[in-house]
């Protein structure tokens, strides 16, 4: 079942999410949607805050950037089929260097800019199974976890933009969380509270 995906400004996407254990209810049906959701909208990442669940959920799809030929084939080969879940995920080291990468967000729809982060990092985390993994990602992986890992904490990429570049984007921000935009897959928009 394709799932609404929460547009900028709801305060979901701002609370730190909580750890589930594997009796959380339909947890598999959970995630065969955000699959099915997360696909819909030509994602390659969804957190379960971006479809108003604050728990630490994640799901990536990274190989539509397999694609991308200005990767090397180890590169490549290395997004091709990356597919995981993530639950309860603990970023437990970020290192390397510092690296600039063009970021979007289904709940921004739109807008696009550039983000600066570390280029390694450790995670542990449990899969749909709950069994524990401890590895190491570096480039596109990296940034697509750190993306997603960011929903977990409350945190959106447009956080990271400098202050003038937050100024230049508050309206398009705006218009966003009032449901003023045009996409092709669904969204559920805050509630906007009419003047008194």
């Amino acid at each position: 079942m394709i799932l609404p995906i929460v547009a900028y400004g709801d305060p979901v996407l701002r609370k730190k999410a909580k750890e589930i254990d594997k009796d959380y209810p339909k947890l598999d049906t959970l995630i065969s949607n955000m699959w099915e959701t997360m696909y819909k909208a030509s994602g390659v990442g969804l957190a379960a805050p971006q479809i108003g669940l604050a728990i630490r959920m994640f799901i990536i799809d990274a190989t539509p950037f397999a694609d991308d030929e200005e990767l090397t084939q180890e590169e490549q080969k290395t997004l091709e089929g990356f597919k995981k879940v993530f639950i309860n995920a603990k970023i437990d080291d970020e290192s390397g260097k510092d690296w600039a990468f063009n970021e979007g967000c289904l709940s921004i729809p739109d807008i696009r800019e550039d983000v600066n982060r570390l280029d390694t990092i450790k995670i542990t985390y449990q899969d749909e199974n709950f069994k524990t993994h401890t590895e190491v990602y570096d480039g596109l992986l990296a940034r697509v976890i750190q993306h997603e890992y960011d929903h977990i904490e409350g945190i959106l990429f447009t956080d990271k933009l400098s202050s003038l570049k937050k100024r230049l984007l508050k309206s398009r921000l705006d218009k966003i969380s009032k449901g003023k935009i045009t996409v092709d897959y669904k969204m559920r928009f805050p509630l906007i509270k009419k003047a008194r």
